[in-house]
This record gives C-alpha cells, structure tokens and sequence, in this order.
C-alpha cells in the first residue's frame, strides 16, 4: 500500500537492509511512470511494488554505502538511468547517467522532483521535493540533521537546512533515509528551540535538535 496517495503522487515507502533505510518508490497516477529514491540492500519489496511502472529514475541522495548496496540489482531490474550529485558520484557502484545540481528538475509523467543540494553530511548530499513531500536522505531526520564528520559540516548541514528546507511550508511531509517519518513545522519548532541554546565551539556527530 502506499505511504501517500492523492490524484497528483503515489509515495511507497520500504524499509531495506539492517539499517533501517528508507528507499522510496514515486508513481505518476495518470502514466504510470515512477521514480526510486536511493538503493539500499535487499530491495526486493521495493522491485516488486516497482512491477507495473515505468522507473525512469534512480535518484541518490548520497554515496553512503548503506543507500547504494542495492543499486547494481536495482539497476539490472529496471533499466533505469542512475542520477546524484557530481561530489558524491566517484563512490557509486554503478557511474551515473546523470550528475545532478541545486535547481534541478526531474520528471516522471506528471510528476515533477526539484534537486536540493545540502552538503554536509556528505559533500554531494541532496535532498528531493515533489509537492508537499520531502525527501531529506541523512541531511535531516525528524528530531535533528544528519551525522556530521565535523564542528564544520555541522554548520554547513544547518546552515542548508535552515535556508533551503525550512523555506518549505510547515505541512511538508520529512521523508528521511532511516526511520520514521514527520513534518517540517514539528523539525522547525525543535530546531528553534537548539538554536535558543548554548552549545561547545565543537559539537559535531549525532545532534538532537531538543537534547544537544
């Protein structure tokens, strides 16, 4: 069944491989046609909701190897061309057809994704927004970002979500690579409350918008 279904989007969500990542599937109602959302391991729940759509896109959201474990089956099952950021491109198992840039759009009949670039978890992070629904990889999860490796990357990952993904309207739904889902105006209260905090010169790693 379908996590999201209107007459604009369909939206199946999978949870593949031991660690709980997400890999979405993005249907068009009106063709058919579809889009995948990273590549985890074990992808055959995925693969058979994909049967009877047309993927036109595999879309990576970083070269973490946890989202990319399932791409060469992926790839082999459905014909489709791979797509990701030029900095994170040189990890992934299979070359991408397409390296993708901030503004970018990706269509599936009348479904139309825009390219967020939000480096910081990795270089080359992206992020993906159809209507309502976004589509964060690690760069922001419902309670805080992504991992950083650094004091450094973890400004750079705030700095990216602030300015570009807390634009979006407060009813945007978070669809993140691990884990449960939420919205954006939940994550921007829990972030308005960090950002009232004192924090060390050196927070990085695991950050938790309420108990970092």
């Amino acid at each position: 069944m379908p996590l999201f279904y209107n007459k604009e989007v369909r939206v199946f969500k999978t949870s593949c491989g031991p660690y709980d990542n997400n890999a979405y599937l993005i249907v068009c109602p009106q063709t058919a046609e579809s889009i995948i959302i990273d590549a985890p391991m074990w992808p055959d729940e995925l693969l058979e909701e994909a049967k009877g759509t047309r993927v036109k896109a595999i879309l990576i959201t970083h070269n973490h190897q946890d989202h990319l474990a399932g791409l060469k089956e992926i790839v082999q099952a459905t014909g489709a061309p791979v797509q990701a950021h030029c900095e994170d491109a040189s990890a992934l198992p299979v070359p991408p057809t397409t390296l993708v840039k901030d503004g970018d759009t990706i269509t599936a009949g009348t479904i139309t994704l825009k390219v967020v670039h939000t480096p910081g978890h990795t270089p080359g992070s992206v992020c993906y927004v159809v209507g309502n629904h976004l589509f964060s990889g690690d760069t922001l999860f419902p309670g805080g970002p992504g991992k950083s490796n650094s004091p450094q990357d973890l400004q750079q990952i705030i700095k990216n979500i602030t300015e570009k993904l807390y634009t979006l309207p407060d009813d945007t739904f978070l669809l993140p690579g691990h884990g449960q889902d939420s919205t954006l105006g939940v994550s921007k209260e829990e972030y308005r409350i960090f950002a009232q905090k004192s924090h060390p010169a050196d927070l990085s790693g695991d950050v938790l918008w309420l108990e970092s």
